[in-house]
């Protein structure tokens, strides 16, 4: 039979429990102040609304921009714990020069293991299956979202026709060096979540003759329309002219990727 516990009779420390409730206030802190940085900021009210020239569709699974007319298409993953509507800036003018855009989404928004970062990829390849009307795709990706377009690259090589990597230093294990498709990788001075120098050392695992974009001044938040992201760097340049600049490399991939 157990014995019962007996009552030492000393009272418990009020610190043990203040520190406890100073630990549980300091991680709930914590979490809330990083996740609000995510939060999608100065969007102009008419990118998320369809026009006679683009039909916006906001799915489970992507966000899709399509214009009438379209010649080719662009599979463009969020960064993690972006929300979609946070690159409808950088990207609807794309779909407005008449090419079908889509930015996937990320489970639970941060794709955080592995499995999620397959279906992630799953969905970019569901969507080139829904569109057989589409023959040239670019991927593309902002930060986590460029590791997810290495990954769609790697492994479904013959479905691409361009590859942008935006803010991101992947690939860091995936030789991609033998890819023939145009490919080009953005990255800016400023970005404390992919530093310039980290993005050089990569260098080697992308083919010889693609094109690296540095923007002066620019940092890792301002390739979408997000508040702050934490160990970001401070921008010198507003969110318009960094994304004027990104944009530019994606219409000139898209573009070379006719060719393809």
């Amino acid at each position: 039979m157990p014995r019962p516990r007996q009552d030492t009779g000393r009272p418990r420390s009020p610190w043990r429990r203040w520190l406890r409730r100073a630990f549980v206030a300091w991680g709930v802190f914590a979490m809330t102040y990083l996740v609000a940085g995510y939060r999608t900021v100065g969007l102009p009210a008419e990118v998320l609304h369809s026009s006679d020239a683009v039909e916006l569709q906001d799915g489970r699974e992507s966000l899709s921009m399509m214009p009438s007319e379209y010649d080719a298409g662009l599979l463009f993953f969020c960064g993690s714990g972006v929300a979609a509507p946070a690159y409808a800036p950088l990207l609807r003018p794309i779909a407005e020069q008449g090419h079908a855009v889509f930015i996937i989404k990320l489970p639970y928004r941060f794709a955080p293991f592995e499995s999620h970062r397959n279906e992630s990829v799953d969905r970019a390849r569901r969507i080139i299956a829904e569109h057989p009307e589409v023959v040239h795709w670019t991927a593309a990706g902002h930060s986590l979202g460029g590791a997810l377009a290495c990954l769609l690259a790697r492994d479904n090589t013959e479905l691409l026709s361009g590859l942008v990597l935006i803010g991101t230093t992947h690939p860091k294990q995936d030789d991609l060096s033998s890819l023939t498709m145009p490919v080009a990788k953005v990255y800016a001075t400023n970005d404390g979540v992919a530093p310039a120098e980290r993005v050089a050392s990569n260098r080697g695992l992308l083919p010889p003759g693609a094109r690296f974009v540095e923007i002066e001044g620019g940092n890792h938040c301002q390739f979408g329309n997000y508040a702050w992201q934490f160990l970001d760097g401070s921008a010198t340049i507003s969110r318009a002219e960094q994304q004027d600049a990104t944009r530019s490399v994606l219409l000139d991939t898209i573009e070379a990727s006719l060719d393809e």
